[in-house]
This record gives structure tokens, sequence and C-alpha cells, in this order.
């Protein structure tokens, strides 16, 4: 619990203090292992410190009160559905891309592209940056945070085509929070990083909201550098009408975790404790088939709804699956999970690896990788599932495929069409305003 915002909140409801002081006391007590006397004096602090910074409202010179403040846009993460993996998140991800893309003239691939990772051009060499942010509902499960994150950043570098030459992390652990987690989390990093033979070479170890943030919660991420040698970044813009689809077996990674660990059905987390993506990827560079590749992706953006739509998207192309073939390389156990729980497979994360590739390459790849062709590329836009005599559409919902029992309620809080309207208008409004702010300071730094 954020303190920091209760008291905040609070304030603006004319709360009197001394009630925010005894409501505050308890809920801090609930969490820290002190004496009243000391809450009291804790919450006190709290108090003064929001009171003086609500005072920068007051501050008459407008350049400098616009760097204290922001443009509200009056939208939540929780209702555009911001890193839930689908329509919502796709477009908060486009309006981020707005504000980076003047600093993208010395990029190969950047985040225009939707990418996996972001590519750049140094001394005759391709070098891809890729990071993964650990899925939130593992913060109580550390090391499988840890092992499925790492998983994840350094697929983000070899789909880009590129060979990983390191691993950095971040974690942020909560004030209550004990520190065994980052040790966990730590080793859940290593067993991935040692099994692959990429070493964790940096780190940044903080408090989650420092002082104020009540409770164990962990937040992470882990990120991958990456290089790439005498060939093309396997974007997804690149692939080409008459190319082949191929996919390896997915068993999924943090999302099947936790949906296995929130729906009491643990042993399938076994099924995701594999490298096998990762050496699939390795045999493309040590046969040297990469270069004949178009386009590689982690099945992860949402499913491959949100896949398909993006390489659809940037490749002005048509792709066109077969649905029996698709759910033929899901881990059968861990398709059985799904289709118990009645969670769509082509919305949620999978982990398997997508190629895109001419078709005369096609049979030495799937030697190589275990792969199975699932589609192919053709004219047009859009993505398609075959099923039977049946071709349906294949595109991204709100959210990804709501899979634990807590995202099954929230999947029912998405907004109408005319309502999502309004709130992309609004997030377009506050985009251009932090466009402004950073085009202020920039001119400032410039003098």
């Amino acid at each position: 619990m954020d303190i920091e915002e209760y008291v905040r909140r609070r304030l603006r409801k004319n709360i009197p203090e001394d009630v925010i002081i005894e409501e505050g006391v308890k809920i801090v007590m609930e969490f820290k292992k002190i004496d009243e006397q000391l809450a009291r004096e804790f919450l006190e602090a709290v108090l003064k410190e929001v009171k003086t910074v609500e005072s920068y409202k007051n501050i008459e010179d407008p350049k400098l009160k616009s760097l204290l403040e922001y443009k509200r846009s009056g939208v939540s993460m929780g209702e555009i559905g911001g890193g839930s993996r689908g329509e919502g998140d796709f477009f908060l991800h486009q309006q981020i891309g707005k504000i980076i893309e003047s600093t993208n003239q010395k990029t190969v691939v950047d985040t225009r592209d939707q990418d996996d990772g972001g590519v750049v051009e140094a001394e005759g060499k391709y070098i891809v940056a890729t990071i993964d942010g650990t899925h939130s509902r593992l913060s109580e499960f550390p090391f499988l945070a840890g092992f499925h994150v790492t998983r994840a950043c350094l697929r983000d570098v070899y789909v880009m085509g590129a060979e990983p030459v390191a691993l950095i992390s971040d974690v942020h652990l909560a004030d209550d929070g004990d520190v065994s987690k980052i040790l966990d989390f730590t080793a859940g990093i290593c067993a991935v990083s040692e099994s692959i033979g990429v070493p964790l070479v940096a780190g940044s170890t903080l408090r989650v909201g420092g002082d104020m943030v009540l409770g164990e919660r962990m937040v992470s991420a882990v990120g991958a550098i990456g290089v790439i040698k005498d060939a093309l970044p396997t974007a997804r813009r690149r692939a080409e009408v008459g190319d082949i689809i191929l996919m390896t077996r997915g068993s999924g990674g943090g999302t099947i975790a936790t949906t296995a660990i929130y729906h009491g059905m643990f042993s399938v987390v076994y099924e995701t404790l594999n490298i096998d993506f990762l050496k699939a990827c390795k045999e493309l560079f040590e046969s040297d088939l990469v270069k004949y590749i178009h386009v590689m992706t982690d099945v992860t953006n949402g499913g491959l709804r949100g896949d398909a739509y993006e390489i659809s998207r940037s490749a002005k192309v048509s792709l066109e699956f077969y649905m029996d073939k698709v759910l033929d390389v899901i881990n059968p156990k861990v398709l059985e999970m799904l289709e118990k729980l009645n969670i769509d497979p082509l919305g949620v994360s999978i982990d398997s690896l997508l190629i895109i590739t001419p078709e005369e390459y096609a049979d030495e790849i799937m030697k190589k990788t275990g792969a199975k062709v699932v589609g192919k590329v053709k004219e047009g836009e859009g993505s398609y599932i075959i099923d039977g005599d049946r071709k349906i559409p294949l595109i991204p919902g709100f959210r990804e495929s709501p899979y634990t029992p807590v995202k099954k309620v929230v999947d029912k809080m998405k907004p109408d069409k005319e309502e999502l309207e309004r709130m992309k208008r609004k997030i377009e409004e506050a985009c251009r305003e932090a466009i402004k702010k950073k085009d202020f300071v920039k001119n400032l730094l410039l003098k």
C-alpha cells in the first residue's frame, strides 16, 4: 500500500488531519513492527511532506510549475489495459513511441516497429538491446520470476537475429519485503544465465516507493544486450508474401506458470522450466540459418493474436494460420490446462518461437529446431485463423485472454468502443504535452 498516496487522497476529500493520522496509524502497524507512538510520528511526517509537496501548485513561474506537474489524461492504466497485451496496451505503446521517435536517428529498428528489441549500428555491427518486466503476479515466487523474465529478454535478443552477450537486472522490493526475495530472484536469473552461457554483468537494487510503500511487493526487470554478425535484424517488417510460418513447441513461461499457480494446477509449472526456445535459437546461429530467416518472434505479446496483428501491421501483409497446426505445437499439458480453464490459447503467451522464412529454407530450419509449419504469408492485410472451412479474423482483444480468477473479473470492466476512443484522444493529448515539455528542456540543455 502507498501510504503517501493514501494521505494525498484523504486530504483531497477534505478529511480532517487528525482522522487521517488515526486511520493511518492502524494501517502502518499492520505492516511494521513498531509501537503506536513511532507509527504516529511516521504518519505526521508523511502528512507534512505531502502538504509541502502539494504547495508547488502555488508556484507563479509557469515554466517551473510545468516541470513539477504533468498533463493528466484522466485515464488509468487499468482502464486502457496498459500492460495487458491487447488493443489498449498496443495503443499506449504507440504513444510512447511518438515521444521516443525523435531519438531514433541512429537506430535500425526502433520503437515505431513495436518489435521485440531495438537495434543500433556501431562499428559495422548491429547491437540489440531488450528489457522485460517481471510478471507482476510472480512477486511471491521470486525464483520463478527471475527465471522467466530472463528467458523472456534473451528470447527477445535471439528473435532479432542477435546472439546475447550480457544480462542486466533491476529489482525493487517494497520496504517490508524480505531481502531473500532479491536473492531468490537473482538465483532464478542465474539459473538461465549459466545454462545458456550469458553472464549477468550489472544491476540495480532499490525499494518500491522508498519509505512510502508498505508491504512486500517486488517489481523487477531483466535486460539483455546482443550482437548481430554478418546478417540483418530479423524484424517484423521483413515478412514477405509467399513466406512460410513456422512455430516451435510452446510450453509457456511466466504467464503459464502464473495460470497454473493461481488455479492450483501446480504441476504445470514444471512444463515451463526449460530453455528449449533458447536452444532452438542457438541451433539457428550455429548452423548459419539465421541469414535465411525474415522474421523471428516469441509468441508472447497477447499470444498469437497480438503478435500476428503487429507483424501484419508492420510488414503490410496478411498472415494465415491453421488452427489444428497451431494447437499441435502447444505443450499438451499446457493446452489441456487452458482448455479446462476456458482460456483462449490464441490470446495468451505460449512462448513458442515463431519463424517466417522463404519456403525453400523451411525444411532445414524445421530439422534444426523441431518447428512445424503453421501458416503462410499472403497479400492483403490483417491475420486469420483457418478452422476447417472457416476463415476467422485473428484480432487481439482489449486485453490478453484472462488467465487468473481476478483477470476474468477485470476483463468484464473493459470499455465500449465509444469510451475507448474517448480515452485514446485524452492519452494522445497528454502525449503531446509530454513532447512539449521534452522539447522545452532539450532547448534549455542545448543553449
